[in-house]
């Protein structure tokens, strides 16, 4: 598997994630472990976890267990140089993290300290705020998103304070490289501007939801990406599982996310179904898998960007992972391309 330069970091990582969100709730320890031997095996050498990991549901009781079970399979394997490790800092809202305290110099280290711990290794290769303290327009926000109320200069005090924090971490070696999620073109901007002015450490990464579904990226972010070396790592590149046709006709396998969460976090609408089976067909007609095509579209996409593939079986994340060596022709991306004009940001 080739190798891409994550930001400025100076270091290479290979050009597919390996994303772990389900490893305690839908998959069992051992199962974790089968998916990063297979990812290892099969060239992955990046892995993304946060620290509310599991989902499916997220819970008070499960919170950290992802983590220790990579951590286990450091232990066991004693491969912990051969992966680049990102995890997350929870932030405001999420209460049964630190009752739901914002992002701030004393959670970040408090976080950080409780990762090194529940995954045995001593440093984490690249640490992300999970979402901003401001709020942001993901998570299906868009529809009510609205900036008037935040206070500028308090935004910038409360950035400058953690990216002390994330200096002095550096500088202890607890952390190697920063990133953010759930970021705005806006945010993203303030946060190199102020690592420029020697506040901290440059954000290499931002970690927003990207798919052919989920498009907010090709705007400013995107300009952002090229024109700042800033790698967009893809989340949910085949959103939440609707593009690998799983779903069609209304099924519900059991097991699955939708099981689980039945909207799949606000995904599914009248829309949906409709620009989902267009880029189902599109797959069909051209003898591809729609899993495969989907990460393998995030991969050639026109700026910096590596996607985060997720699965409960090693079937599943091999089909994600064949993307690696697919190149989508012609056809098929005009194809794409007229089905994104019909069908625009369903969700």
């Amino acid at each position: 598997m080739k190798k891409l330069p994550l930001g400025r970091s100076g270091i290479s990582v290979s050009a597919i994630c390996l994303g772990s969100m389900t490893w305690g709730t839908q998959n069992s320890e051992a199962e974790g472990h089968a998916q990063i031997d297979r990812a290892l095996e099969r060239g992955v050498d990046f892995i993304d976890t946060a620290e509310m990991y599991p989902v499916n549901p997220v819970s008070a009781e499960t919170i950290g267990r992802t983590e220790e079970i990579i951590g286990t399979w450091f232990a066991s394997s004693g491969r912990r140089d051969d992966v680049v490790l990102a995890t997350k800092v929870s932030g405001e809202g999420l209460k049964a993290v630190r009752g739901g305290a914002p992002i701030s110099p004393e959670t970040i280290r408090a976080s950080v300290e409780g990762a090194l711990r529940r995954l045995q290794t001593d440093h984490i290769d690249l640490i992300q705020f999970h979402w901003p303290n401001r709020g942001s327009y993901h998570f299906r926000q868009i529809w009510g998103f609205d900036a008037s109320g935040q206070d500028r200069a308090a935004t910038l005090a409360d950035m400058t304070a953690c990216l002390e924090t994330l200096g002095a971490l550096q500088a202890e070696g607890k952390i190697r490289h920063f990133g953010l999620s759930n970021e705005s073109a806006w945010g993203m901007a303030q946060w190199l501007r102020l690592a420029e002015q020697g506040h901290g450490p440059r954000a290499v990464a931002i970690q927003n939801e990207y798919s052919l579904l989920c498009r907010y990226y090709d705007g400013d972010l995107a300009e952002l990406g090229v024109n700042e070396d800033v790698t967009l790592l893809a989340y949910s590149p085949l959103a939440a599982g609707l593009l690998s046709g799983k779903y069609a006709n209304g099924a519900v396998p059991p097991g699955s996310r939708r099981s689980l969460v039945p909207e799949l976090g606000g995904r599914v609408n009248a829309r949906t179904w409709a620009a989902t089976e267009a880029y189902t067909a599109i797959a069909a007609e051209a003898g591809l898998d729609p899993v495969t095509m989907a990460v393998a579209w995030v991969m050639s996409r026109p700026f910096p960007v590596i996607p985060i593939v997720g699965a409960t079986s090693v079937e599943q994340l091999d089909r994600s992972l064949d993307a690696a060596d697919l190149v989508l022709d012609e056809a098929v991306s005009k194809a794409i391309l007229r089905a994104y004009r019909a069908h625009s940001m369903p969700f």
